[in-house]
């Protein structure tokens, strides 16, 4: 096979099953470091080794990609990620209204993204970096905002659309962290607690129903912000009255997200149910960090046929007019 090629699926599999975040980056940076040369340049071991960004591991892989083999370390990682989940709703969707790059907490380049949505088949990517309280994710000033967006405009073709956007977070009282006239000008804006998790039921409850009923919201990520496994170990669920602020979503046309990644499964079973005997809207998203981590859009597809949401329900199964005529409704009315 391809060693390009072996590289990028070892580096896209390690992006999906969470792992270091530098053995991903490792195998990304051997594959551009060998990306153009021949064969017979690849065979060349010793001045491989030479070669920056080419380890033993990742020559490993060159190698037995150059005889004919699959890679054994790209083998073990097909089988632990096992068989593709399959619902009949996955290949409904067709986007991701929440995921990151480089300019916050995310591993890799805007374009790595938009190449990775491409090849997964998407119609559209909202790419929502952090907002600036979250310095931790290095969230993004509006000085730097405003310089995604001169990116981001460039970058939609080919029956692909790049949308703006921004994962804001939700400050104590239930403002948004950032400006109201930038949000403005954005296609997407999900709204997300990150800190203060554990605050009384009664505060936390006014906080959600507050963003939600935010005029610049259309998703309410993640909103328990419950951690049930991973390498970041377990997390609670925030303590809120979730039906007034499901009954908020509705009222202002707010999806709630189904956010995909295993770590998360949010909202619990229950919550999704809630919400959909009160009428939300919904938004199955990847929040990805990692141009492999699209793909998780397999779980949170699963979870929500389970569990009985129908399509027409789930915003991301929306073509990109009838998406952009609900990002853009009068939600002040």
């Amino acid at each position: 096979m391809n060693p390009h090629d072996a590289l990028t699926e070892i580096a896209t599999l390690l992006e999906r099953e969470r792992s270091s975040r530098y053995k991903s980056k490792a195998f990304r940076a051997a594959a551009d470091a060998i990306e153009g040369l021949s064969d017979a340049e690849l065979r060349d071991a010793a001045s491989l080794r030479r070669r920056k960004g080419v380890g033993d591991s990742t020559l490993a892989v060159i190698q037995q990609a150059l005889s004919g083999e699959v890679p054994g370390y790209l083998a073990d990682l097909r089988e632990r990620a096992g068989v593709q989940r399959a619902s009949e709703l996955r290949p409904k969707l067709r986007g991701d209204l929440h995921a990151h790059s480089e300019w916050s907490d995310g591993l890799t380049s805007i374009d790595l993204m938009v190449e990775a949505a491409r090849a997964l088949g998407h119609e559209y990517l909202a790419l929502t970096d952090h907002s600036p309280r979250l310095r931790v994710a290095n969230g993004l000033s509006p000085e730097r905002l405003r310089a995604q967006l001169e990116v981001v405009a460039g970058m939609s073709g080919d029956g692909f659309t790049l949308l703006s956007g921004i994962e804001v977070d939700i400050l104590d009282d239930g403002a948004l962290d950032q400006k109201p006239e930038l949000l403005d000008e954005l296609d997407v804006v999900v709204a997300s607690a990150h800190s203060k998790l554990r605050m009384d039921r009664g505060p936390m409850t006014r906080r959600l129903v507050a963003a939600a009923s935010d005029p610049h919201v259309d998703v309410l990520g993640h909103v328990t912000g419950r951690l049930v496994e991973g390498s970041r170990g377990t997390r609670p669920p925030s303590t809120f009255e979730a039906r007034p602020v499901f009954e908020a979503c509705h009222a202002h046309g707010v999806a709630v997200e189904i956010n995909s990644r295993p770590e998360r499964q949010d909202p619990p079973d229950e919550l999704i149910a809630l919400a959909l005997e009160i009428g939300c809207l919904f938004s199955i998203d990847s929040d990805a960090h990692a141009p492999g981590q699209l793909s998780l859009l397999d779980y949170g597809a699963e979870r929500a046929e389970r569990l009985g949401v129908p399509a027409e329900r789930i915003v991301t199964t929306w073509p990109l007019e009838r998406l952009r005529e609900w990002t853009g409704r009068d939600r002040g009315a």
